[in-house]
């Protein structure tokens, strides 16, 4: 996603080939996540010659947490029994995680993570 950020505004349709080489991510792992991404309406595609993907929104539009959830789901979601004493306090202190998980992600935007320069780094 950072990678489609940075190309934002171009013109430019990136292809899997060339976005699993530059984020050094296996191409078949790679389409899995652009498939839940594209689902999620985050990005586009384009099929044919000159096809590829593309932001589906400007990047300042896109969170962290919008793209945690495309990706992994509801991925704090607890199940199981929490009648005792200690699954009631588990179930509380996990929801309070995952508020917090959910405020810091969502205050993080993907032109935030993604730098023009491509040697500029981000450290968060």
């Amino acid at each position: 996603m950072a990678e489609l950020a940075r190309l934002h505004g171009s013109g430019v349709l990136t292809q899997i080939e060339q976005l699993a080489k530059v984020e050094a991510v296996p191409a078949n792992f790679l389409a899995q996540i652009l498939g839940k991404l594209r689902d999620h309406g985050l990005i586009t595609s384009r099929r044919g010659n000159h096809g590829g993907y593309t932001l589906a929104q400007a990047p300042e539009e896109i969170s962290l947490y919008d793209i945690l959830v495309a990706v992994e789901g509801d991925c704090l979601h607890l199940s199981g029994n929490f009648e005792g004493r200690s699954g009631r306090r588990l179930k509380q202190v996990w929801e309070d995680i995952g508020q917090a998980l959910v405020a810091k992600t969502k205050s993080y935007t993907l032109d935030q993570l993604s730098s023009r320069n491509p040697a500029e780094m981000y450290y968060i």
